[in-house]
């Protein structure tokens, strides 16, 4: 057999496997390497040629003509592959991208504002009704405005390292996160007097407050809303009048309060605020230990020696002030047993409260 006759055998039966290997490819990208395997430059057609130039100059000509008809037959049936298999693969991507319009729509779940803020905006809001201006104050306090001028002497626990969050300042004074909304008493006061001279004024201040305190009952964080009026003849009748309206509208119901005598150095006297137990109504449960009241917030009369300190004169004018812990009279609106809860993010308790569905 002459070696024109060898090429000739060996093009079509390279042509006759091409095409068998084309029409069995499975996806695009096989098919790519069939391409590349046939028809690349080191592909098998390639080789084939590589025999052409042993051949007499006269017998060229017609293996070229042979290489021609097979490398356009490959060409031909491969495009004509890649055409079904692009066909085929569209086909496949329209039944996975495949929408069923008669199912139900999916929805959004709506949020809501966090619990603890929720009641801090119907707390402020059940006061602005009363007539108190709202009022906010930096959580980053010097001392003066969280301690001194709150009649809070230098020796008091509440400035020792276990109760307080101190800040490396670079400046002569040490900075702290202020561990309740009072300073936002004296900032108040002083920019009141400032502005109108004298009193009178009334103002209730809701924020974060930080303390070194974690547990069932308490967290580093939490949000205390403080409320005071100072004005003429001002009386613990006063405080007590607030207390009871407050305490009935936000609670949605009569609530009872007592003031049971206290010590706080910013007020005086000093009184501790009780309520009746929501829960059995005064009768005696588990949460009120069987007494039917439940201990909610200290208060009194605004210290002279805090309305000194920026500059009211205690013989014309007096004034009352309370602190309310959110955190606590929400758990005791809604029956929530651990204050941590607030800020552990669990969704079941989320849910629940109505924040995510």
């Amino acid at each position: 057999m002459s070696e024109v006759d060898s090429l000739k055998i060996r093009l079509e039966a390279l042509q006759t496997e091409a095409l068998a290997a084309f029409a069995a490819a499975g996806n695009l990208n096989d098919l790519q390497q069939l391409r590349v395997q046939y028809l690349g430059k080191r592909g098998a057609l390639t080789e084939v040629l590589k025999g052409v130039g042993k051949l007499p100059p006269a017998d060229r000509p017609v293996i070229g003509q042979h290489v021609n008809r097979t490398k356009a037959a490959l060409a031909t049936a491969l495009e004509q592959s890649e055409a079904e298999l692009a066909v085929k693969a569209r086909a496949v991507r329209i039944e996975a991208e495949r929408i069923d319009v008669t199912l139900s729509g999916r929805t959004a779940a709506c949020g809501a504002l966090h619990p603890v803020q929720q009641g801090l905006d119907e707390m402020t809001a059940i006061f602005s009704q009363m007539g108190f201006a709202v009022a906010e104050g930096p959580e980053i306090e010097d001392e003066f405005h969280n301690f001194d001028a709150l009649n809070i002497p230098p020796e008091h626990p509440a400035r020792a390292m276990h109760d307080t969050f101190f800040i490396k300042d670079s400046g002569d004074e040490p900075m702290l996160l202020r561990t309740h909304t009072s300073p936002v008493q004296i900032r108040a006061m002083k920019r009141f007097l400032s502005e109108a001279g004298e009193p009178p004024l009334a103002v209730v201040a809701p924020g974060r407050v930080y303390r070194c305190d974690y547990d069932v009952t308490h967290s580093p964080m939490f949000h205390q809303v403080e409320v005071f009026k100072v004005d003429h003849d001002v009386s613990m009748a006063h405080l007590k009048g607030v207390l009871r309206h407050f305490f009935s509208a936000y609670f949605e119901k009569n609530v009872p309060i007592r003031l049971r005598p206290h010590y706080f150095p910013f007020t005086e006297p000093s009184a501790e605020v009780d309520i009746g137990c929501v829960f059995c109504a005064g009768k005696g449960c588990r949460i009120c230990k069987g007494s039917g009241w439940l201990e909610v917030l200290g208060s009194g009369m605004i210290h002279p020696n805090v309305l000194k300190s920026v500059g009211i004169d205690t013989g014309k004018f007096s004034g009352f002030a309370f602190g309310l812990g959110v955190e606590r009279l929400v758990m005791l609106k809604q029956g929530i047993p651990d204050l941590r809860l607030f800020f552990e993010n669990d969704v079941r308790f989320l849910r629940r409260m109505g924040v995510t569905k």
